[in-house]
């Protein structure tokens, strides 16, 4: 019988216990330095997404498959992605442990499903670490010139770019892999002065866009010129892969829970408030860029995105402080991709479901941090890399199939979450957190959004795996391509069953449904 431990207990009222003995009811120590607060937590998820990094990248996907009515797919995906959001509060307050993802699947689905959950997790993070990483390209020669030292093209594409994207990103995987060891709490101060500097590129953005306005917000409307057989429907659903790609990570702060204060409290709200206020930003983003663009058809746009508009409307000083604040958001969302797949290599360690987790599982008693997992994520990010200096085709294509990783490994959360539902979960259980308040619950609706949550992670897998040339190999070069994500998927699932730890136990283990 698959099994997984369940946590015991606690009492309906009272003031509950310390976060230290809180973790000890899990059957674990307390090894790392529970020192965040809620803006740091908060902190943690909003960078994970970035918005001002993300949709810099994307915007010209969504607007090149669908005109600027492909604004419609931000708050659908959002909606969705909030359905998953609720759940993961909800077990974020049950389950306050680092490796959210592995950790809610192991109870809710058994130790196999736990795995393969966080097997995906540690992969697709890795990959969007790197992708992350390597956007520096776009920004920084943009910035400075200087910034190219590999050749004159710094276009990503290039030969030069491509190599020179590599050395930008590879430096700062150095730097973020240096900030992880020397502690969360320098981990947390540099991320939380990132995540305020991009909150304020943002709504510097967003006033700039406003206020350079071509046109009105009823440009949302305009199908534009996209559309093309099959139909625009279809297109307007290939588009919705830019909201795709942008909002996940948000239960980043799930992963910094055993260095939390007051986690049960903390992490189910900043869950929740991270991916809201990113939609609100983001959203406001693309409306602004739309109204403010010199043209809709001119095709700049569509392949040169946010930063067509924002030229055309800054002057040089200007552009280049908010290229340097875009520059930022790439190095705290770098830095905090990274820390929260180090805490799930450090969870899954832990419990002996990795090779050599003895060693990543061992925690520096000074710096209270996972120093091995750290450095093998920084080490291993820096050799996908090196796979955009041969093919950036084959990189593009990773960084894409790594988002359909991600909404597997949410979808074995909430799949097991919703049989759990069915049999009366939650029954008992924690009810209060180390304040003595009563913890954050669906209650009733817990069913039904549940329902809905599994529902649109199904469709968003199907969405994002569908063969499509235009994503997956839009030159036209590589038509093998076109099945990157059916086959990738198979290859990561057929490499987790060799990897597989079979034999081992974990330390605390009970019977599913306990």
């Amino acid at each position: 019988m698959l099994t997984a431990p369940a946590a015991p207990p606690r009492p309906s009222g009272g003031t509950g216990v310390d976060d230290t003995g809180d973790l000890g009811e899990f059957g674990y120590e307390q090894q790392l330095h529970r020192s965040l607060g809620k803006f740091a937590s908060f902190a943690a998820g909003f960078s994970f997404v970035s918005i001002l990094t993300t949709i810099f990248q994307l915007f010209g996907l969504g607007f090149g498959f669908a005109g600027p009515a492909f604004f419609w797919t931000w708050p659908v995906v959002f909606v969705g992605q909030f359905m998953v959001a609720l759940n993961f509060a909800e077990l974020a307050a049950r389950y306050p442990i680092s490796g959210a993802i592995y950790q809610w699947s192991r109870r809710m689905g058994g130790e196999v499903v736990g795995w393969f959950a966080g097997w995906f997790m540690i992969l697709a993070q890795m990959v969007t670490a790197s992708a992350a990483a390597i956007a520096l390209q776009v920004v920084l020669p943009n910035v400075w010139s200087g910034f190219q030292i590999i050749g004159e093209d710094s276009t990503l594409t290039s030969a030069s770019g491509a190599a020179n994207a590599v050395l930008l990103g590879s430096v700062l995987l150095v730097l973020t892999t240096f900030i992880n060891c020397i502690g969360v709490n320098w981990m947390s101060r540099i991320n939380n002065i990132g995540v305020t500097c991009e909150i304020v590129g943002v709504i510097a953005v967003i006033g700039m866009f406003l206020t350079h306005a071509q046109r009105g917000p009823e440009v949302v409307f305009d199908t534009g010129t996209a559309g093309a057989s099959p139909g625009y429907g279809w297109a307007w659903i290939v588009s919705g892969l830019m909201a795709a790609y942008v909002m996940v990570g948000f239960g980043s702060a799930g992963e910094l829970a055993e260095e939390t204060r007051n986690p049960r409290r903390v992490a189910p709200r900043t869950i929740r408030l991270a991916l809201s206020v990113s939609a609100l930003g983001g959203g406001l983003m693309i409306i602004g860029a739309l109204m403010a663009a010199p043209s809709l058809t001119d095709g700049r746009l569509a392949a040169e995105g946010l930063p067509y508009v924002l030229s055309s409307i800054l002057s040089s000083p200007w552009g280049t402080l908010l290229l340097v604040d875009v520059a930022i958001a790439v190095f705290v969302c770098t830095l905090a991709i990274q820390t929260a797949a180090s805490r799930l290599v450090f969870s899954m360690a832990r419990d002996g479901r990795l090779p050599a987790s003895q060693i990543l599982s061992t925690v520096n008693t000074r710096t209270g941090t996972p120093i091995a997992p750290s450095v093998l994520i920084g080490l291993v990010c820096i050799g996908i890399l090196a796979v955009n200096v041969g093919n950036s085709a084959i990189f593009a294509t990773l960084s894409s199939v790594c988002i359909i990783l991600i909404y597997l490994a949410y979808l074995m959360v909430t799949v097991p979450l919703l049989l759990r539902r069915l049999k009366g979960w939650p029954h008992g259980g924690p009810q209060v957190d180390a304040d003595g308040r009563k913890l954050y619950s669906l209650g009733r609706f817990g069913l039904p959004v549940n329902i809905l949550a599994v529902g649109y992670g199904a469709l968003m897998v199907v969405n994002l795996s569908w063969p499509r040339a235009e994503i997956f190999d839009p030159s036209g070069d590589y038509p093998l391509l076109r099945w990157a994500a059916p086959v990738t998927v198979a290859a990561v699932v057929a490499l987790g069953v060799a990897c597989f730890p079979r034999g081992r136990t974990t330390p605390n283990p009970v019977t599913i449904g306990a």
